[in-house]
């Protein structure tokens, strides 16, 4: 059984005990959290798609880490002109482990 859910602007396909890094969320680590935007659940030979979501359906899943990614590096230059620019970016991420797909 998967389901594909929408939460931070992105989707995912998720499965029971998959971990999976989303937009960051205002929830304590180990805490319970509900995705109740299921824009599909798929059980076998069994698809229901929402329109946009399937009615009734959540996916439920446990905090396990707020961290921060990896610095990406941004390095604007334009030649000729002397003009460079380096910034750094840690995008803020919560790690989550799916403990339960509903339908």
């Amino acid at each position: 059984m998967f389901a594909i859910i929408k939460t931070g602007g992105k989707q995912y396909k998720v499965q029971k005990g998959s971990v999976l890094k989303v937009e960051k969320l205002d929830v304590e680590d180990g805490a319970e959290v509900t995705f109740d935007e299921v824009l599909l659940v798929a059980d076998g030979d069994t698809v229901s798609v929402g329109k946009p979501t399937v009615a009734k359906a959540s996916v439920s899943a446990k905090v396990v880490q707020n961290g921060r990614d990896k610095k990406v590096i941004v390095f604007k230059y334009k030649n000729k002109t002397r003009y460079s620019v380096k910034r750094g970016h840690r995008q803020h991420f919560t790690k989550v482990e799916i403990t339960d797909i509903k339908a």
